[in-house]
């Protein structure tokens, strides 16, 4: 009880911060969960990416405050009338941190390394989404230093999009040759800061690139520490050992709202929590059960009691409000009698027993083992008896390539409204696990149709139909339970300046300064 009120007391400012200055120049940012790994192309979690980015960059971006595309190391690009090639002009005068070109050459090093098997990066590394981002490049040829051309099997209407992810990173070929299998360990890109060093479980520091091309970076250093547990984390940055966090604990925003020394940002971003389902395993191989369970779970009161408004309730994977948004798609409402009447239509009068694994803590995961415990409860209430499982987030990622899952509580970042961002690599049938994202092994061949004729069309308004049918399907086939999306929060010291959140998640602290 009283360390309750010394937190609490923390947090109006009435106990005052432990001397935790930073030295002058460094920034330290507390992470929900330590990165997994530092090449972008290898990365599937968003903390690894939020690190990553800060250190390799991409052809084209995201613009300072939406998804819309930009120019990045590529200054210039055009775009043949069959869509089947997209040439860019590089930036002159760019180089890696290692001293060595950015060139045309680099750029057909980093892309190709993940799809061709006779690469000689290939086996450096394993690359998850290679298939989703690069299935349908051809080839990627060098035209010259400074124009590199991208061939396409078929033409894809967010191929900038995916340009602009993390696994387009265009990386130092001469550093991935150096290190090998470790490069990910000593990781050399363009970006305004340079990996300095990794201590397992503890801190990851980076240093500024004093020649950055795009601006002056002004703030010498950065130290992302993982800490997984929510209330030592904001602990530390409220006794000032932490200049910026992310996943502020839904309980403590209202009084961190008030406390006039910190500075609370939110923002909607393209993200959606889901109660992932092996549509493969019985029983859940009968839609009925899927649905069942999608009406079982409360969502509004997870939203309400456990997010305290951090989110909101969701009826797919695509956030509402987009182009690519279904309006009039109906949610599956809380009604415990109907679940009970699915399962036993399915033959399951009494239930079942089943396993939920959940991680501890990690990238847009917000309250993962306080949302799946009510979850668990709502379950239980229409005879499904669930035992969770919790793992650290690492270990969780490389458990679910095993296909062994039946219930997972997972979280998705798009990056971009595009839908195809989403829909494809998670629940496409191309892209189940290993191969790539959709881990509850959904496939129906209608909705795998509707996508690759959306991916083709470039009329926004026509995807926006086929993006609409593909929506209404995932709600019939229920291959997931659809829980909410998040609205990011973070949390800054008055010392930190020039900081915005992004829609797509990431986390641009090069933008800051520090009073």
């Amino acid at each position: 009880m009283i360390a309750m009120l010394m937190f609490a007391a923390l947090i109006v400012g009435v106990v005052p911060g432990v001397a935790g200055a930073q030295p002058a120049g460094t920034l330290v940012v507390g992470l929900v969960a330590e990165p997994v790994n530092l090449d972008p192309p290898q990365v599937t979690d968003l903390n690894s990416n939020r690190v990553s980015r800060r250190i390799a960059e991409t052809l084209v971006a995201f613009a300072e405050d939406s998804t819309k595309i930009v120019p990045g190391l590529a200054e210039s690009w055009t775009i043949s009338n069959d869509g089947l090639q997209y040439t860019f002009k590089l930036r002159k005068g760019i180089a890696f941190h290692d001293g060595t070109p950015l060139d045309a050459a680099a750029v057909k090093f980093s892309i190709e390394r993940q799809f061709n098997p006779d690469h000689p990066a290939n086996k450096l590394g394993k690359y998850p989404f290679a298939n989703y981002f690069f299935g349908n490049v051809k080839a990627v040829e060098v035209l010259s230093p400074e124009r590199v051309a991208f061939l396409l099997k078929e033409p894809r209407a967010s191929f900038l999009a995916v340009l602009a992810a993390g696994a387009a990173s265009i990386v130092s070929p001469t550093a991935v040759m150096k290190w090998g299998n470790d490069y990910a360990l000593h990781p050399v890109g363009t970006g305004p800061f340079k990996f300095a060093s990794w201590d397992r479980g503890q801190r990851v520091i980076l240093e500024k690139n004093p020649s950055y091309w795009k601006h002056p970076v002004k703030v010498d250093r950065v130290i992302y520490r993982p800490i997984v547990e929510d209330q030592a984390r904001l602990t530390e940055f409220l006794t000032g050992t932490l200049d910026v966090i992310v996943g502020v604990p839904p309980d403590f925003v209202g009084q961190l709202e008030s406390n006039p020394k910190i500075q609370l940002l939110k923002q909607v971003g393209a993200h959606v929590w889901y109660l992932g389902i092996n549509n493969q395993k019985k029983p859940f191989d009968d839609k009925r059960v899927r649905q069942a369970l999608n009406y079982a779970v409360n969502k509004d009161a997870i939203v309400r009691d456990v997010l305290k408004g951090t989110g909101a309730p969701s009826k797919g994977p695509v956030l509402p409000g987009t182009w690519g948004a279904d309006a009039a798609l109906k949610a599956y409402p809380y009604d415990p009698a109907r679940a009970k009447k699915l399962l036993a239509e399915a033959g399951y009068p009494n239930g079942f027993s089943t396993t939920l694994w959940v991680p501890e803590s990690g990238s847009g995961m917000q309250s993962p083992v306080a949302m799946s415990t009510v979850m668990q409860s709502n379950l239980k209430a229409v005879g499904v008896t669930v035992t969770l499982q919790t793992m650290e987030w690492g270990a969780y990622l490389a458990k679910l390539r095993s296909k062994e899952q039946d219930l997972f509580a997972l979280s998705w970042m798009a990056g971009s409204e595009d839908p195809d961002m989403v829909l494809y690599p998670l629940l496409h049938s191309s892209q189940w696990t290993p191969n790539g994202p959709n881990r509850a092994l959904y496939k129906n061949p209608r909705f795998d149709e509707l996508l690759t004729q959306a991916r083709q069309v470039t009329d926004q308004a026509k995807r926006a139909e086929l993006y609409r049918e593909a929506q209404r399907l995932l709600v019939e086939d229920a291959p997931w339970v659809f829980v909410d999306h998040e609205v990011q929060i973070a949390a800054l010291s008055k010392r930190v300046t020039g900081f915005k959140l992004h829609p797509s998640f990431d986390l641009r602290v090069e933008t800051i300064s520090l009073k």
